[in-house]
């Protein structure tokens, strides 16, 4: 949570834990926070690590706060509802600098491209534009250092506004008004913050149990897969993996097998069927019993041929 403060301050930051997520408060911003005034690096660099940033803001003042506090965290590089330019730069050792693009270049030129690429020291390089960029996307990606971050700017005190007022609000995007005093509108609040976080709730059910609904397993949309639901576990789940059961919208028939590619969708629940594993010396232990029964014509015990059937070993 982002807010302006007029004067420094000693305290950078204050946290506290909401369910699954770490919600974090920092300290009010000074005008040149980004070159480190009222210990503003500290206070910023703490926004570089967040999924998602909020910025109060007072319904009933002017928005010059918002312009203030977007330009403190672009100084310091963090890139506020962007997403990283479609660019690349692939060095070479010789043959200069060749630009291609796939699109119409409108807001930078091949000249321009060169002597920023000079700038930085670049003289071989092989440069791909996918999108119509400008000369700030190229040094974002020169840079290398940016961090493209969703934020939601917050209007508190819809309280003291007219509906008029709030009508010309509700042209800023990616705003949410709320009035803490009053507690209005603070569901649509957090049903935007798991919007924007792009976050899914998988559940877990042990086998013959119901259900755990009180402690879902977190998955970034992007990585949400049955075996990044099994690493986000434990390593040792993925590697015993043997089949997973899925209720929820991702399957077709409730309940469905489905293999470690299966995509799953919020608010699924997921069972693990695992292979058994023993340890070697026991397999070994196993594997010479199991040859000692074929020798003397003897069936091997259950336990141990179920063990091996599960190790793939084919008794000879």
């Amino acid at each position: 949570f982002f807010f302006f403060n007029d004067t420094a301050t000693t305290e950078i930051y204050t946290e506290q834990i909401v369910g699954s997520v770490r919600c974090v408060q920092e300290t009010g911003i000074v005008e040149g926070a980004k070159d480190g005034r009222g210990r503003g690096r500290q206070v910023i660099a703490v926004a570089r690590t967040c999924n998602l940033i909020l910025i109060v803001l007072d319904a009933s003042k002017p928005m010059i706060h918002k312009k203030l506090i977007e330009k403190e965290l672009e100084g310091f590089g963090i890139r506020l509802n962007k997403q990283p330019p479609n660019i690349s730069i692939k060095r070479k050792d010789k043959g200069g600098i060749t630009v291609a693009s796939t699109s119409e270049l409108t807001q930078i030129d091949d000249e321009t491209i060169k002597s920023i690429l000079h700038e930085y020291r670049i003289i071989n390089c092989d440069i791909t534009f996918k999108c119509d960029g400008t000369v700030d996307d190229l040094i974002d990606v020169i840079e290398g250092n940016r961090k493209y971050i969703p934020c939601l700017y917050v209007l508190n005190k819809i309280d003291a506004i007219t509906i008029e007022e709030l009508d010309i609000l509700d042209r800023i995007p990616h705003y949410v008004p709320i009035s803490a005093k009053d507690e209005w509108n603070l569901d649509d609040l957090l049903d935007k913050m798991w919007e924007y976080l792009d976050l899914l709730r998988i559940y877990t059910k042990p086998k013959g149990q119901i259900p755990d609904y009180n402690a879902p397993i977190i998955l970034p949309a992007k990585r949400n897969t049955v075996e990044d639901f099994c690493l986000r576990i434990h390593k040792s789940l993925a590697q015993s993996f043997k089949q997973a059961i899925v209720w929820g919208t991702s399957v077709k028939h409730n309940p469905q097998k489905v293999g470690k590619d299966h995509k799953l969708q919020d608010e699924d629940v997921v069972q693990i069927l695992s292979l058994i594993h023993i340890s070697e010396p026991t397999r070994q232990a196993e594997i010479s019993y199991a040859v000692f029964c074929l020798k003397k014509k003897k069936k091997p015990s259950s336990l141990c041929y179920n063990h091996n059937k599960n190790h793939n070993i084919q008794y000879k």
